[in-house]
Formats: structure tokens, sequence, C-alpha cells
């Protein structure tokens, strides 16, 4: 008997051998074009979802190969040089020789054809479908889909397909899911899960990132990238390698299968938008031909993104989120302060007060791409919480003071804290950067009175909203290997 079962063991083993066999033979054998840069699903509302999507020329991006280099020229003898600083001049990039855009380390070169995007609610049997479309080549081969009539508080199923022009056999298919908010008058539990500061040199996973696969277990409600999520600076001379940064970092197997299975919104900061500390109006040749206005234009065309890149959005009765832009309508950071001087911009402002006074949401919480709490280094004046912009921070901390059960959470900074503003008792929630070797810029042991927790180390941080838990909120942060650091939990106080 044990022999039989041994053998009926050997022989479902060996099946299954050939099964796979026969699918990576068929995956070989296919032309493409396929989907190795995944898909992003943002931007969910009750009833709306845009996905977005990519065809390429590969199954796979391209690994085990050199990356290019950037070089700068001296302004005093001409010659070439490797980077010193930020000032450098007239930034190229250079490739290895015998390669390019296409075959370095990380590329993922496009492909023309159709995508199909078909859905349905968890437990259905009958997908919809939408219409087949073609990628567009001047969008780096990609496509926004919306879906829209979708019903609040549900799961979806995700199965995009993908073919050549001109061809009616499917190349190739992806499956994801994702979630939609419940509406504001359902009470029930959220979790959501946030991340920033992502240094692609800075991986710490084989596959990429060690807090994607953690993420991913929790079977988040939905997660939010409050920016820095590629980092410009150092190659990207062009648009081109603009582009060449998204795929690279969407293409890791971590990032490539968390995404296709979370709702998702996005932030940008100043290294996905240009380079350091970068504003419109700012001359340097540092980043080559690449301009200000182009990393806001590719930006729009990398993300799941409807329409403004400030929004809000509402999850159920309990929690309203409110996600900022803090780099299309800043300031000069070099200006001095003062009511003329913003980062947000009038029209930006007068939507959050006046979205923030119509919500009747248990907790309201301001996401930011940058700090407004702080404490920051004494050096910085590029955000809210220093001195740089103090008079515009000022208005939007007394503001906030009037709300009830309102927090901030924020990206940018490289360690993470969880701090409460002297005067007005706001309660900051800084996310820190995603791996270990990304932390930094603070000290360990600078620990001032507005600190309720700091670390200087790499991870995440979930948010969880719970109702049946006398009206809660409970904030983690957690290292790159899901451990739990800490924890912070407040209830909510009645309406001021």
């Amino acid at each position: 008997m044990r022999f039989i079962t041994f053998q009926l063991k050997i022989t479902t083993f060996l099946i299954l051998i050939l099964i796979t066999q026969n699918e990576l033979i068929g995956q070989s054998m296919s032309e493409g074009p396929f989907f190795a840069t995944g898909i992003r699903i943002g931007d969910v509302s009750q009833s709306e979802a845009v996905i977005w999507t990519r065809l390429t020329k590969n199954p796979t991006r391209v690994n085990d190969a050199p990356l290019p280099i950037a070089l700068y020229t001296d302004p005093d003898t001409g010659k070439r040089h490797l980077r010193k600083t930020r000032r450098d001049k007239n930034g190229v990039v250079y490739f290895p020789q015998g390669y390019d855009i296409n075959t370095i380390e990380g590329a993922v070169p496009g492909a023309k054809g159709m995508v199909r995007v078909n859905y349905k609610k968890i437990g259905e049997k009958t997908w919809q479908s939408d219409a087949w479309q073609s990628v567009d080549p001047e969008v780096n081969f990609s496509k926004k889909i919306i879906l829209s009539k979708l019903s609040s508080g549900s799961t979806y199923e995700l199965m995009i397909e993908g073919r050549a022009e001109g061809s009616t056999k499917i190349s190739a298919q992806i499956t994801g899911k994702f979630k939609t908010p419940p509406d504001a008058s359902s009470s029930r539990k959220i979790v959501f899960g946030a991340s920033t500061c992502q240094g692609y040199p800075d991986q710490d996973h084989p596959d990429g990132f060690k807090i994607y696969p953690f993420l991913e277990s929790l079977d988040l409600d939905f997660f939010v990238h409050a920016g820095d999520i590629i980092y410009y600076d150092n190659l990207s001379k062009n648009k081109a390698m603009a582009h060449y940064h998204w795929d690279r970092m969407f293409s890791l197997p971590t990032n490539k299968s968390f995404h296709a299975q979370v709702t998702s919104y996005f932030e940008k900061d100043d290294h996905d938008a240009w380079f350091n500390d970068s504003y419109r109006g700012l001359e340097s040749s540092f980043m080559g031909e690449f301009t200000f206005e182009q990393g806001l234009e590719v930006f729009r065309k990398e993300m799941p993104i409807k329409d403004k890149t400030y929004r809000t959005f509402r999850w159920g009765k309990d929690l309203q989120i409110w996600l900022v832009e803090g780099r299309d309508y800043r300031s000069p950071n070099s200006q001095p302060d003062g009511p003329n001087k913003t980062i947000w911009g009038k029209e930006q402002m007068d939507w959050f007060k006046r979205t923030v006074k119509a919500s009747d949401a248990t907790f309201k919480l301001l996401i930011s791409p940058t700090p407004v709490i702080g404490p920051d280094r004494k050096q910085k004046k590029d955000n809210h919480s220093n001195k740089g912009f103090y008079y515009e921070g000022e208005q939007i901390r007394k503001f906030m003071a009037t709300q009830s059960n309102m927090y901030v959470i924020c990206g940018d900074r490289h360690w993470q804290y969880i701090s409460k503003h002297p005067k007005y008792g706001i309660v900051e929630f800084s996310i820190g950067a995603n791996s270990n070797d990304h932390a930094g810029g603070w000290k360990q042991d600078d620990v001032r009175p507005e600190h309720l927790y700091l670390n200087v180390i790499g991870g995440t941080m979930t948010v969880t909203i719970d109702p049946e838990d006398n009206s809660s909120i409970t904030v983690r942060h957690y290292d790159v290997d899901g451990n739990q650091l800490n924890e912070f939990v407040a209830y909510a106080e009645s309406e001021k």
C-alpha cells in the first residue's frame, strides 16, 4: 500500500514537471508582447479604478548586465568627470561598449500591441471585459484604463490580456486583484500600508525589496507610496532614461507581485519630479537634457492617476485620506518666507480646507510627501516643518488644530518617527526609508521632546482604523523583515 502511494506521488510529480515544462516552452515560443512591468491599480474610489499596464518586448527584465554611468563637464578644463556634487554641469549618460538603453541592467524595452482588461467581483462567475485598446508608444508603450460602475466595499479580480497588433492570439496574461472603498455610511475595519524613499541601489532582497512580500501577506485594503518612488538624480539625463527608471523599479519581482494585488495611491516628491530639492524655475544642467517639466509629465504617464495629483478618498464612515502635491505649485526654495511663498499653491490650499471641513469621517489623515510637523534637520529649508516654508506650514497646522482626530503621515525623511507638535498637539508619523541601506539622515540618540518614537532604520508602516475597538487608530512601524518595532494607539475624540 505504501509502495502504491509512493508511485502515485512520483507519477503526480512527473506530471507536474511536464506541465510546467510545457508552459515554459509555450511561453518561450511566444513572440510577445508581454507584461514584464506588471500592472498598477490606482485612484480607486467607490465606483472607479485606474488600471495602468504596459506591453514589453521580453517576458522578464534584463538582469546580469552592466549599468550606464553619468559624466559631467568641468567648466574650467572642459573634461568629463564622475559626479562630485549636485552643482555638476552638463550631465550626460554613457552606456558600456556594446550596450544601450534596451540591454543594460534593469532594462525592459516596450512593445507595440493591444491590451484588454477583464474583471469581476470575487465569487462571481462571469467576467466583464473592457474593449481591446492599443498601447501608446509615445507613453512608454503603456495604457491607462478606467473601470467604472464598480461596487463599493468589494474585492475585484483582474485578468489583463495582451496581443500583438493585427493578431487575435493572446500573447500574455497577468492577473491581480484590488479592493474598492466602502461607502461613507459603512463602518468597518480598514488596514492600509505605506512606503517612501525607495532607492534602487539599496535593494535588500534578491528580487527587490523585503517590505513588499511582507505587506502583500497582510492582504491590505490599500497602500500609499508617499513619494521618492524612484530617484532620477544619477542617471536620468534625458526623458528616455526617466522612463527606464520606472521600468526597472516596477519589474523587480517583489514590486511587480505586490502592485498587482493591491489598491494603491501614489504621490511624488523631489526625486521622482526631477532631482533633490528641485522646483519649477530652478536653473541647472546637472540633469542634462531632462527638464523639470518633463519630470512632471513622466510621473503622470507612469502612474495610475486619473486627474489632479492632489485628491481625497473616503474609506467608509471612519476614514478619509488627503493626498497632496508638493512640487507642481511650489515657490522657489530660495525665496524669502512669507505670505506669498507656497508649496501647495492657493487652489490646492483652498481645496484642502474646503474638503476637510466638509468631511464627517471619524479619522482624517493628511498624507504628505514632506513633513508638516517634524522635527527636521536644521540645514533643511524645503518643507513645512522648517524655516523655509514656515509661514504656510503655520496656516496648515493652525487649521488642522481645529479638526478632531486628524493626523499627518509623511514621506521624504529616511528615518522612522512619531512626533507631537508642542503647541498644536498634532501627531505626525514618518514612514521612513524602505530599506536599511537607504535609512539615515538623523542620529539615533538625537531624541527631541516632541518625539514619541524615533528609529533610524528601514522598514514600513501600517495604519488600522477599527470602529469595533472603541473607534481606534493604530499605527505600527516595522523593520524590513516585518518585525513590529513600535505601536501607537489612540481613540476618537468628540468633535471640536
